[in-house]
């Protein structure tokens, strides 16, 4: 294989990997999760620390785990949260737009409207079963650590949603599961110290249930980028 044919399968996967609510009722080996987090295990720390945990979840231990949740869910909801906030709660307009987007696109395209909320709960309420998925991984990291490390973990994330991609699989990541931590205490060894940051679903898409899904639209590369200190491109170059 080329160079260039790798270029071109490498950005295929980073373009074509997204967050998949639809599995096949496939298993996924436990050799193949290995192998995929051997690969990921690779991603760049601070200093090396290498600060993320994992915990995975299959078969008879992931049913009851989820049978859990959801029993909790629907009966004291409110009484959890997550130990850390994912979004400002007073998001800038830019990204309060671009969040308002996603869920008119994602609900719009299994039919469920803005106003349907017992819908809107139902297909929330799928995280908690990793949406079929036959593997649930639980990230947590020590709350002792500070924010850089939290960056580590993202790349650790992403390099196992790639590493699963390159493999056939898809992933869906899922902070949602994070309200659950104490549910998720009571079955798994996750240390006081830890914090849950999130889940992620794995498995084979179902790609018939997928092929609802519309695309999300991406920022081009003038919305968050600027350029210095380069010769000015030439006009083919530029699209002139």
């Amino acid at each position: 294989m080329s160079n260039l044919d790798l270029v071109q399968a490498l950005d295929g996967v980073m373009k074509g990997r997204f967050a998949t609510r639809f599995y096949a009722d496939r298993p996924v080996p436990y050799a193949t999760v290995r192998d995929i987090l051997e690969a990921a295990r690779y991603a760049p720390s601070g200093a090396n620390i290498q600060p993320w945990r994992v915990q995975v979840l299959a078969g008879a231990a992931k049913t009851e785990i989820c049978r859990d949740i959801l029993v909790t869910h629907a009966t004291e909801a409110a009484h959890h949260v997550s130990e850390y906030t994912y979004y400002a709660p007073n998001l800038p307009d830019l990204y309060h737009s671009r969040k308002q987007a996603f869920g008119r696109v994602f609900y719009g395209s299994l039919g469920i409207a803005q106003d349907n909320a017992p819908g809107r709960a139902a297909q929330t309420a799928k995280n908690y079963e990793f949406f079929g998925a036959p593997v649930g991984l639980i990230f947590t990291i020590d709350r002792r650590l500070e924010k850089g490390s939290w960056l580590d973990l993202g790349m650790f994330l992403q390099n196992v949603m790639l590493a699963a991609k390159v493999r056939g699989l898809d992933t869906c990541p899922q902070e949602t599961l994070a309200k659950y931590h104490r549910v998720l205490r009571r079955h798994l060894p996750i240390a006081p110290e830890d914090i849950v940051v999130c889940g992620m679903a794995l498995g084979v898409c179902d790609a018939a249930a997928a092929a609802r899904r519309r695309v999300m639209e991406r920022a081009p590369i003038e919305a968050f980028a600027s350029f210095h200190g380069f010769d000015a491109p030439r006009a083919q170059e530029a699209g002139e």
